[in-house]
């Protein structure tokens, strides 16, 4: 089992940066690929980025190329988000997600292929 933990969040002003932390507990992630996905009010849940078990490859969806950043700390466990330059449009709930199905040192970026997910946490963009 999986437990996954993002934090971070809060209300920022456009403009504005924040870090997103994914923590994993109950069994390493180090060896899986991991992801971002993110759903505003009213909308379903999009990919964001995704990153392959080294970090050595990582996707962005298009829309968030340019100002979205994913890394990962395999000796923390954890899995962040960085996002610089925020808009308003960028609301919503951030969730991070797990795939231990397959250790091929891909990434993927349909939420079929993830197995375990956190909770997520509120982003709020507003002056």
């Amino acid at each position: 089992q999986v437990q996954l933990e993002e934090s971070g969040g809060g209300l920022v002003e456009p403009g504005g940066s924040l870090r997103l932390s994914c923590a994993a507990s109950g069994r390493t992630v180090n060896s899986h690929a991991m992801g971002w996905f993110r759903q505003a009010p009213g909308k379903e849940r999009e990919i964001v980025a995704a990153i392959n078990w080294s970090g050595g490859k990582t996707y962005y969806a298009d829309s968030m190329e340019g100002r979205f950043y994913i890394t990962r700390d395999n000796a923390k466990n954890t899995v962040y988000l960085q996002i610089n330059t925020l808009r308003r449009d960028d609301t919503a709930v951030y969730y991070c997600a797990a795939n231990t199905n397959d250790n091929t040192g891909n990434y993927y970026y349909k939420e079929s292929d993830y197995n375990y997910w956190g909770h997520g946490t509120q982003v709020t963009i507003s002056s």
